[in-house]
């Protein structure tokens, strides 16, 4: 196992009726601008809940922050935060409210010259101080609420850029699997999907002998294969979403990834697809994994016939054999929650390839994955296997 620091500094407030307690996690004085999308709060109660809780509270609305959240909407809420003095971010919604968040808490507080979106181009490394964020999560996914990463996009320039800084990282994050009822079975199937590699980038890579973490992350993908469509079938049992809710957490908590190596290749992959092309995140990891998996077989060898026998219960045949069959799974279940894993099945065509490789070009994205071996080349190569 290799030497890791982590800290998890959210508190969790997780079950029923638990939005209830939210005033009692924000200063009483606080100045609170509650952020979220396109409403849909409004008419799921989960609005209703909150305001209740923070009723006599001095509480501004932000809305409309999309699934892949714009640093041109975003800034506009950052306009608000610095002219209304407010010293409190509350996120309610799925995993874009929360990253887009993080950026307008960062933003906020920016002092350099540059333009904020240097904030991205630094990859967080500029931010020196943060206002504080809470979240009430509305869509298991992306594990946002817990950690201190973020996606945003610049809609005039097409660019998708991560950063990452702990002082973003959420104070505390309401977690009520009741919410997450009236979610479409698009955004269910999505979340699973996202969560499912989310938790294989972080273990499949190589062997460092650490057998807790790769439990930890087997347990979740055990969970997530077992839950995944029932959350589909049977949309109010609340003991199957809290059971995904808890999953898409985990996946990205930082707790599954401390002390191995990780590989996110497929992200950087899928983010430019996304940016490309419109596509839902997980939509394009769902096109992305399979193909890498295969193209970084030799790689990955020891890891995938461990995934092959503990996940997926492959244990005859040849090795080649069982990756085979690993692989296959992985999309097979992709594609039983509704999760297309070609970009055929997207109408795209593959004319967009070279743009794809040239953005990851343009962003040193030239040596990814756990051994910092996938050149351009390979990339391009993947791209055309999911074709």
């Amino acid at each position: 196992m290799q030497n890791f620091t982590l800290h998890t500094p959210t508190k969790i407030l997780f079950g029923k009726g638990q939005i209830a307690g939210l005033a009692a996690e924000i200063p009483a004085d606080a100045r609170i601008l509650m952020t979220y999308g396109g409403g849909s709060i409004k008419h799921n109660g989960v609005f209703d809940q909150v305001m209740s809780a923070l009723k006599g509270r001095y509480v501004l609305e932000f809305s409309g922050i999309e699934p892949n959240p714009t640093y041109e909407t975003l800034m506009k809420a950052v306009d608000i935060v610095r002219r209304e003095k407010i010293d409190f971010l509350l996120a309610v919604g799925g995993g874009s409210v929360a990253d887009g968040t993080k950026f307008i808490a960062a933003a906020a507080n920016y002092t350099a010259e540059a333009d904020p979106w240097h904030i991205l181009l630094t990859r967080g490394a500029e931010v020196t101080s943060a206002l504080p964020i809470g979240v009430v999560l509305t869509l298991p996914a992306t594990g946002s609420e817990s950690n201190s990463g973020a996606v945003i996009t610049r809609k005039t320039s097409g660019d998708k850029q991560a950063f990452m800084n702990p002082l973003v990282c959420p104070k505390f994050a309401v977690l009520d699997p009741e919410v997450t009822y009236s979610l479409p079975p698009r955004q269910i199937a999505n979340g699973v999907v996202d969560a499912f590699v989310h938790t294989v980038e972080q273990y499949l890579t190589y062997p460092v002998n650490g057998k807790v973490q790769d439990r930890f992350a087997e347990g979740l993908l055990l969970t997530l294969i077992e839950e995944g469509p029932r959350a589909l079938k049977e949309p109010t049992n609340y003991d199957v979403r809290a059971n995904v809710m808890w999953s898409a957490t985990q996946a990205l908590n930082g707790l599954i990834g401390a002390g191995v190596p990780q590989d996110w290749s497929t992200h950087m992959l899928g983010h430019e697809i996304t940016a490309l092309h419109g596509l839902d995140h997980a939509q394009t990891l769902a096109i992305v994994l399979p193909a890498m998996l295969n193209a970084r077989r030799v790689q990955k060898r020891e890891k995938l016939l461990q995934y092959a026998q503990r996940v997926w219960n492959l244990t005859s045949g040849s090795d080649d054999e069982r990756i085979d069959g690993a692989i296959a799974a992985t999309r097979h279940f992709f594609e039983s929650l509704g999760v297309p894993t070609r970009f055929s099945d997207y109408k795209l065509d593959g004319s967009s390839i070279p743009t794809l490789v040239s953005k990851l070009n343009e962003k040193n994205l030239t040596a990814l994955g756990e051994h910092y071996d996938i050149t351009l080349e390979h990339s391009q190569r993947v791209y055309e296997a999911a074709l």
